[in-house]
């Protein structure tokens, strides 16, 4: 059966970056859960934040190509959550971004987010910034981290294990500034899965690797297929290109 790694722990030494925010109506599901989209937007929000206290070279130049979500309990609505980020490891053109999300009534999410440096005219991955290893080579513990995919190398055809398949809408809400779809929307269906499926509830395993952009003006297809130990869901464009895969496994 398919196990994700376990998540790093917080590093004894080196720079962190720590945040607080209180969950709000526009973040939770109708029972009053954090979502995973509004997660994925918070994971967002600390990395930029840091960043900008830092002052780490070329802040903006860098995009997501995979985030990874342990969710052992879901925060709820108008818990205060404490969040506290730091750099996991790193490659030629990419570092990996933990971070560490708790509140005092037990919610507890673990996250790995892997950014790559790219030129942002061309968004082709560049050579991490200079002068950005030593601002995180100690939190990182020297650790180096691949850019390959998780999910991605193992999946099965996308006619097998008999695939639901359903229409996605783009909104105009969901592009951000680079002009692609955002990656906290990609995470909606997920959401879309769970809220259908009440069996699969935390603690959770959740993963969404980016492919391809989509962008404005795309048809997008999503494609879902349920296996013996885990959930697929794809973003497929109108071409028949995968541009996102996410996959949902229990921890129970």
């Amino acid at each position: 059966m398919w196990r994700p790694q376990e998540p790093v722990p917080l590093p004894r030494a080196g720079r962190t970056f720590s945040t607080s925010r209180r969950v709000r109506l526009g973040d939770v599901t109708p029972k009053g859960r954090l979502r995973l989209d509004a997660t994925a937007r918070y994971l967002q929000d600390i990395a930029n934040d840091d960043a900008v206290d830092g002052n780490y070279p070329d802040i903006h130049g860098w995009v997501v190509r995979r985030t990874e979500m342990w969710v052992y309990q879901f925060p709820t609505y108008m818990t205060d959550i404490a969040l506290t980020t730091w750099c996991g490891g790193y490659g030629s053109h990419w570092a990996e971004r933990r971070t560490h999300i708790v509140s005092p009534d037990g919610a507890h999410i673990e996250t790995a987010a892997l950014w790559v440096h790219v030129n942002m005219q061309t968004l082709k991955p560049e050579p991490l910034p200079e002068g950005f290893i030593p601002l995180i080579a100690e939190s990182s513990g020297g650790r180096k981290v691949r850019s390959n995919f998780v999910v991605g190398k193992s999946l099965p055809a996308i006619t097998e294990h008999d695939p639901a398949v359903s229409d996605w809408q783009l909104r105009f809400a969901d592009m951000d500034a680079v002009g692609h779809m955002n990656n906290a929307a990609y995470w909606i269906a997920a959401e879309e899965y769970l809220s259908k499926h009440n069996t699969l509830r935390a603690p959770l395993h959740v993963v969404v690797e980016h492919h391809h952009a989509i962008e404005p003006g795309n048809t997008v297809s999503i494609v879902t297929q349920q296996l013996e130990e885990r959930v697929i869901v794809r973003h497929v464009l109108e071409n028949g290109v995968v541009a996102a895969v996410t996959q949902l496994v229990s921890l129970a």
